[in-house]
């Protein structure tokens, strides 16, 4: 395993991080019967992951109880990284939504707290003075914010400190390339990435639209005609599946599995601290894994740049996924 030094904290974290979503949120990710929680964290430690990220907004806690319940013994070993939601980004709220998630853990620390969305501007000041006071309590370790676009970051950096900035990002979403990952180095922030495989259209298993899960047809990928989208936009369908069918005959020529290829390309690129990976399974985490220690070179990240590019230019700069440019959530 490779480790790289989170932004100006002191830790060490792993170049992947296990995320924990899909631990406790059967609603969105499905039931698996085959689902290995204990062993899966207990095999990830050992291949030595040690960020493990969670929130309370996933499975309404019941992701943060799994996390907490499988690293009962192992706490000691390990970085916990949470979320609070917007809704409980006032000073009151702040407290509580801390206290509720270090119980559901089962830990009397969480060593990065981090701000899911940005909120009201207006209100960062005391937010952060809040979280501040939980850091002077020991309850957490260290600050980070999730979804901080350059204005939001700015306008948090000028009102406190963080030491992480959590975003989307994959060879089917380069918009944190224009602006969000450079104002991340400007501060000094490192980044964690999550969706690096979007939702699995990356894993080289969907080869149609239809094929992809309701849930995960959600994004601006997809037409604003589907059910659960909200962006009301036309969509990139056809340059979203030619842009997977040539990554997938691109990792068959070289003979490295989709996923692999994907997560090192995203290891590889500037800025980036940590790829969050979820995982179910001891199969399916190592198989990730192995992209921890690949370096593809820089022929294969060229290529691999050239076949995304067109997707890029589409998508456009806007951050948020999600929604259109007008009601984007990331600024």
């Amino acid at each position: 395993m490779i480790y790289r030094k989170l932004g100006a904290s002191d830790f060490e974290v792993s170049v992947l991080a296990f995320g924990a979503w899909q631990l406790g949120d059967t609603a969105f990710w499905g039931d698996d019967a085959d689902a290995d929680v204990n062993n899966t964290v207990s095999a990830a430690i050992d291949e030595g992951v040690n960020l493990f990220d969670t929130a309370e907004l996933y499975g309404d806690g019941e992701s943060e109880r799994a996390l907490g319940a499988a690293l009962k013994d192992k706490r000691d070993q390990v970085y916990i990284a949470s979320k609070i939601s917007t809704q409980h980004c006032t000073p009151e709220g702040v407290r509580t939504a801390c206290e509720a998630s270090l119980e559901r853990l089962g830990t009397t620390w969480i060593d990065l707290y981090q701000v899911h969305w940005p909120f009201d501007r207006a209100q960062y000041e005391d937010v952060y003075a809040a979280l501040d006071t939980l850091k002077s309590e020991g309850k957490i370790r260290a600050i980070g914010v999730s979804n901080f676009g350059p204005n939001d970051l700015n306008a948090w950096m000028e009102t406190g400190s963080a030491v992480s900035n959590q975003l989307g990002y994959n060879l089917l979403f380069r918009a944190p390339e224009y602006a969000m990952i450079p104002a991340c180095r400007r501060h000094g922030l490192g980044v964690l990435v999550y969706m690096p495989l979007m939702q699995g259209l990356l894993s080289g298993r969907y080869m149609s639209i239809d094929e992809i899960p309701v849930p995960r047809r959600r994004t601006r990928h997809f037409s604003g005609d589907r059910e659960g989208t909200r962006h009301g936009l036309a969509g990139h369908e056809e340059v979203v599946m030619d842009t997977v069918a040539d990554l997938f005959d691109f990792s068959d020529a070289v003979g490295i599995a989709m996923p692999t290829l994907c997560l090192s390309w995203l290891i590889a690129q500037p800025g980036v601290t940590s790829v969050i990976v979820g995982a179910r399974k001891v199969e399916q985490l190592r198989a990730n894994l192995e992209a921890a220690t690949l370096d593809i070179g820089p022929a294969a990240i060229a290529q691999l740049n050239e076949y995304s590019f067109p997707l890029k230019v589409a998508m456009g700069d806007n951050c948020d996924m999600w929604e259109s440019e007008q009601n984007g959530r990331i600024q």
